[in-house]
């Protein structure tokens, strides 16, 4: 899995560089369903000194097939993800600051923008808190995120998953511009929430976004 390990290295910087995380916090993975191998990101690196070796190849036991580094802490978060979910290959786990924001209130990120429908859901839920690392916290998003493809945890962070990495990450900017633009309404008013009738219809419509055989999530630079 050279060429995802390469991916997640640089990915990880990526994410520090657009204010999705800092420090060595956050995650990232991708699942290789051909062979049930997923590579993750590695505990406690600085993401501008990672290098490609240092992505640990584990399978969905929790068993490490390659690396010499220990996984990333939150390893059993995205196994659990991979497991209820086997329509996506990718995770990515920020400490975005309008996400934590929304979380720490126990807010779901809601409809305020119709760009929400990217995550297959009308809002993005707030899982319970649970330690870092724990199986509790992985089991508390897997049973929190339903149908969609993004969660809030409580006191903590967000987890958004995709069919490649490049999806995954870009809901995961998606929803941090959305978090924003809710708070920043809160912080004057009562926001306006489009409805879950009008939510279906734009998923609805999102599937024949953009050029055919090649539908992309939309971002917004």
């Amino acid at each position: 899995m050279k060429y995802e390990r390469q991916q997640i290295v640089d990915y990880c910087k990526k994410m520090t560089v657009d204010h999705l995380t800092s420090g060595t916090g956050g995650n990232i993975s991708i699942f290789d369903p051909l062979t049930g191998f997923m590579a993750i990101s590695p505990s406690g690196i600085n993401y501008f000194e990672t290098k490609q070796e240092d992505i640990v190849i584990m399978t969905l036991d929790g068993q490490i097939v390659e690396g010499k580094r220990r996984p990333s802490s939150e390893h059993n978060l995205h196994i659990a993800l991979y497991k209820k979910k086997i329509d996506i290959s990718s995770i990515v786990h920020t400490h975005s600051m309008y996400g934590i924001v929304l979380s720490t209130l126990n807010l779901p990120i809601k409809a305020v923008d119709y760009i929400l429908a990217d995550a297959g859901a009308t809002e993005v839920p707030v899982a319970p808190y649970a330690t870092f690392g724990t199986e509790e916290l992985a089991q508390s998003v897997a049973n929190t995120i339903g149908e969609g493809r993004a969660c809030l945890m409580a006191n903590h962070g967000m987890v958004t998953c995709g069919k490649d990495i490049e999806s995954a990450y870009n809901l995961a900017r998606e929803c941090e511009w959305i978090a924003e633009i809710q708070w920043r309404a809160m912080a004057v008013g009562v926001p306006n929430i489009i409805d879950d009738t009008e939510m279906r219809n734009v998923m609805q419509r999102f599937n024949d976004y953009g050029q055919p055989h090649n539908r992309k999530e939309v971002v917004y630079d």
